[in-house]
């Protein structure tokens, strides 16, 4: 049993890998979510340059003193589905499915709102 989660892994990677189409569309119709709500967003997936890189969008917060940002990435999950994660925490940054676009939005809008104003939280 304890040999099937290491293989479970390396699929997950492997669908991932595999699966940019599905990250890029993903992770657009997040960038359309996040923009509406006066976010800024890089899309690090449209450069041909880059075709074995793993897609990413950057979400940025400004103020006039600073800004914040976000990493998101899209990952394969067990039972064929998709999902948000805050790239910079790999898999412990899940933030939510990709079928709920929303709710990815608020979750980004909330993780740079307490990164922005962390006393507040």
């Amino acid at each position: 049993m304890g040999s099937l989660r290491p293989l479970s892994a390396r699929l997950l990677r492997w669908r991932t890998r595999l699966g940019r189409a599905t990250a890029i569309r993903n992770l657009d119709l997040l960038a359309v979510a996040v923009q509406a709500r006066s976010y800024r967003c890089i899309k690090l997936y449209q450069a041909d340059e880059l075709p074995a890189r793993p897609p990413l969008l950057w979400v940025f917060a400004f103020s006039p003193d600073d800004h914040v940002r976000i990493a998101v990435s899209v990952r394969a999950i067990p039972g064929g589905g998709w999902a948000y994660y805050d790239a910079g925490r790999g898999r412990h940054g899940y933030l939510s499915p990709c079928g709920d676009t929303e709710l990815a939005a608020d979750q980004v809008d909330a993780l740079l709102k307490h990164r922005m104003f962390p006393a507040t939280w």
